[in-house]
Formats: C-alpha cells, sequence, structure tokens
C-alpha cells in the first residue's frame, strides 16, 4: 500500500481528509498527521510516506523551503498542496520545485480526487517505487543513495549557502543551516558537496576568510578583532586557517595590501 502522510494546521482538515477518501480504496492508508511544518519533518522523516498533502502557509514553516526540502531529501514522494494562500508566483514556484498540484482552500472534492489520481500515475510509473514497494522498505530507510540534480536541491543549497553568509560571524555548526533549509544534517552535506565540491567546513571558512581579508585592509583593526569579527574564538586557530587557505599569513597580507595601495 502507499503511505499518505497529511499536514495541516486546523485539526478539522485533517480529520476531513482522513474521513473524505476512501483510501484503501486507492491502496493507500494514512500513516501520520501533523499541525505544523516542523512536527510534519518528524512524522515524514519517520513514515517516509508516498504522498503527502500540505498547507503551507502554518505556523513554525517557511512554505517554500519546506517544499524544496521535501523534494530534495524524498525525490519519488508526491506532494499535493492545499491551502489558503493566494498568490501566483508562489503557486508556480512550488510547482517547480516538484509538487504535482497546488489546490486552493476551499477546494472541491473533485479537485482532491484529480490529484490524488495523478500522484497515484506518477507513483505507478515511478520505476524506483515500484521495485521499492516489490522489495519492501529496509532498503527505502538506508541513507546511502545519490542525491539528485533538481530544482528543489539547487533552492535548498541556494539559500544554506545564503544562510552562511548572513551567519558566518556566530558559532555556526552543519546542524544550524540544516535546521534552517528543513533538511537532514547528512541530506545537507551531501548537497553541498555536489554543488559546490565542498564540505561544510570549508565553505564557512573560506566566507570567513573572505570577510578577514576586507578587515585586513583597514590598519586601525588589530588581527585578534577581525579574528573575533570573523567567527573565531582562538587567535591560532584562525591564523592557521588563514595561511591554509591564503597561503600566507594574515599579518604578511595586511602588508602586502597596505604596500600595494601605497604603490598605487
Amino acid at each position: 500500500m502507499y503511505k499518505v502522510v497529511i499536514i495541516d494546521d486546523e485539526p478539522i482538515i485533517v480529520r476531513g481528509l482522513k474521513k473524505a477518501v476512501k483510501w484503501e480504496n486507492l491502496d493507500c492508508l494514512v500513516v501520520g498527521t501533523a499541525g505544523d511544518g516542523v512536527e510534519g519533518l518528524e512524522v515524514i522523516r519517520r513514515e517516509k510516506p508516498d504522498i503527502l498533502i500540505s498547507d503551507i502557509s502554518m505556523p513554525k514553516m517557511d512554505g517554500l523551503s519546506m517544499i524544496a526540502a521535501l523534494k530534495s531529501e524524498f525525490p519519488d514522494m508526491e506532494v499535493t498542496i492545499l491551502t489558503g494562500f493566494r498568490d501566483f508566483d508562489y503557486a508556480q514556484e512550488a510547482i517547480r520545485l516538484g509538487v504535482c498540484r497546488f489546490l486552493l482552500k476551499p477546494s472541491k472534492m473533485e479537485e482532491l480526487d484529480e490529484a490524488l489520481f495523478a500522484m497515484l500515475a506518477n507513483l505507478k510509473n515511478n520505476p524506483s517505487v515500484v521495485k521499492r514497494l516489490l522489495e519492501g522498505r529496509d532498503e527505502a530507510a538506508e541513507e546511502n543513495e545519490e542525491v539528485l540534480d533538481s530544482a528543489a536541491s539547487s533552492f535548498i543549497v541556494k539559500n544554506a549557502l545564503a544562510y552562511i553568509e548572513k551567519n558566518y560571524k556566530e558559532r555556526l555548526k552543519l546542524a544550524d543551516v540544516a535546521d534552517n533549509v528543513y533538511v537532514s544534517q547528512w541530506h545537507l552535506s551531501k548537497l553541498l558537496n555536489k554543488y559546490t565540491g565542498q564540505n561544510f567546513s570549508e565553505i564557512l571558512n573560506n566566507v570567513r576568510m573572505e570577510q578577514a581579508k576586507r578587515l585586513l585592509t583597514n590598519p586601525s583593526l588589530r588581527i585578534g578583532d577581525i579574528a573575533e569579527e570573523v567567527g573565531f574564538l582562538d587567535m591560532a586557530h584562525f591564523s592557521r586557517v588563514f595561511k591554509k587557505q591564503v597561503g600566507i599569513s594574515a599579518n604578511e597580507y595586511r602588508n602586502t595590501v597596505l604596500c600595494d595601495g601605497k604603490d598605487s
């Protein structure tokens, strides 16, 4: 049977969907529900559903980022959005990221039925889903599949890099960025490596070193203060990373830049 998860912050919507649809006739089973995006992600990662019906305008949730996260981390999962959020550009972006249907509340039962039939047709024509259903789901729980190129994955990487650029001064960890873009640490690590050729630490250090080089052009700033300004609590650690990344020490870099400035 196909596994279904329903996410909506209106309990009446969740109950209505569970009761109104004859799931067993569609060879489907509702395996979980949630009332917000955070709880919804927990349910999805636990149950690994084939079908998701979800609102996108809920507490603790950036709708488009969550859609991108879900389609990047679970590319075979079919998603229908059921929402009262009326924005054509938003709907277009959701479709681009991999949503099957974008339905506005209150939607007619015929619209929901059409969405379900479309999602089921996609699942039945997806070789990896068919194989998984035939072979069972231990295999499905293994996190060793190659990350696929997709609009959703690209969207996640773009948001992750923007978050790093904005928060490089903090004691930033991979988990912090993963939480912000709604994917697991494992998945974000795979995405960053695939799309940038670098791991999280390398990306963060590159951002910090670029900022450090900019600050080093100001002779009134002490190198120790610059190290702290770009997120390093340990001056020695900053010095090691700077020399490894740039090829010379921070002091040598400053002297070179200042001398070049005088010469010009």
